[in-house]
């Protein structure tokens, strides 16, 4: 077999295996930081497999307003919300894995969605 086809095979086993896809979102960069980081450790301790965090493109929305309501089109303000997201994924979980995900205690400001 050539090594083109064996690299092929490995991903076709590695895409056919259970794994838990983790997103992770906040607004402030530390804190999204900081709850990968608890989500990780708390993964490692049961020893599963663990890929990991993928920094995924910033969301950024941006908004233009006037600044007086009614004369001064010229003068305007912008604000910005970002948006910073990461990415886990944990193969071949463990019933210890989730029950230890669902008992996490992460700080305010952090979304987390789970696909199975």
């Amino acid at each position: 077999m050539t090594e083109k086809k064996k690299k092929e095979k490995e991903e076709n086993q590695e895409e056919n295996r259970p794994r838990v896809r983790i997103k992770v979102k906040a607004y402030d960069h530390k804190i999204i930081d900081q709850a990968t980081k608890t989500i990780m450790e708390a993964i490692q301790a049961t020893g599963v497999k663990i890929v990991g965090p993928v920094p995924l493109p910033t969301e950024k929305k941006i908004y233009t307003v006037n600044r007086s309501t009614f004369v001064h089109k010229d003068a305007r303000e912008q604000f910005e919300m970002r948006v910073h997201k990461r990415l886990l994924d944990i193969y071949e979980p463990t019933a210890k894995t989730i029950e230890s995900l669902s008992s996490l205690n992460l700080p305010a400001g952090v979304d987390i969605e789970v696909k199975m």
